[in-house]
């Protein structure tokens, strides 16, 4: 692919949060952007944000979880910029729930969302990639999917351990045609997600972090901007840990 011209980057859930700071980072590393998000009005202020023209950013109201939704995406972003060659799968949902409490229908729906969104994307775009011989995916995935999950709930937990196999699938499969897949493993962020789960219970909370601090959105987007780069051809399959020392390995 020519590495001159403008690329185009996609990502979930990229309104709000961590994704908001993701964003942040792929638009002023001057890629065009497609932020795709279940809640359109917070996308389309954050577009509206970063490029006032509309002629850098594209805002997607978007259910991840919704059959054919990255098909549907897909060919939006075809029709506006002929292509893409960067997908962020960073949409996700949590709930903090015991495990003897979570209920059948609700386990499933948390997989969907999360796991079941990663696959559809890296599927449709994966094909996508792969007719044009380049691409760069990176799939948000966390801690909890390592270590079983301390604050978040099994459903999350496994949602996430799923998201690090898959990403080992794609890698491996896609390799041969120019494409990357790796996953970032981020510990609790200093994010509005993180702060709605562990409420007053922060200073506790920091105690047992080996650093004592949360992590920085935007050191972890920067490895997200690193990943989808061009020059990050030598790397695929991985999972870079950013959990202030709560799991080493």
């Amino acid at each position: 692919m020519d590495e001159t011209a403008a690329q185009t980057a996609v990502i979930t859930g990229g309104a709000k949060g961590f994704g908001a700071a993701a964003s942040r980072a792929l638009h002023a590393a001057g890629y065009q952007l497609v932020i795709a998000d279940l809640d359109g009005p917070a996308a389309e202020a954050l577009a509206a944000e970063l490029d006032g023209t509309g002629a850098t950013v594209m805002a997607v109201t978007m259910d991840v979880a919704a059959p054919g939704a990255f098909d549907d995406l897909l060919e939006r972003v075809v029709t506006r910029w002929g292509g893409a060659e960067v997908l962020v799968n960073n949409a996700a949902v949590t709930q903090a729930r015991p495990v003897l409490e979570i209920a059948p229908d609700e386990f499933n729906r948390i997989m969907a969302i999360n796991a079941g969104s990663t696959f559809a994307g890296c599927q449709a775009f994966g094909r996508h990639f792969k007719d044009r011989g380049y691409g760069r995916i990176v799939n948000m995935a966390s801690l909890a999917g390592q270590n079983g999950g301390t604050a978040t709930g099994a459903h999350y937990a496994a949602s996430k351990g799923a998201i690090l196999t898959l990403t080992k699938v794609f890698a491996r499969d896609l390799a041969p045609f120019g494409i990357t897949c790796n996953a970032i493993s981020p510990g609790p962020m200093d994010t509005p997600m993180v702060h709605d789960i562990v409420g007053d219970r922060m200073e506790g909370f920091l105690a047992n972090l080996p650093v004592g601090q949360l992590g920085a959105p935007d050191f972890v987007a920067s490895m997200v901007r690193m990943l989808c780069s061009p020059d990050a051809a030598f790397v695929t399959g991985a999972c870079w840990d950013v959990n202030g020392g709560l799991y080493m390995r």
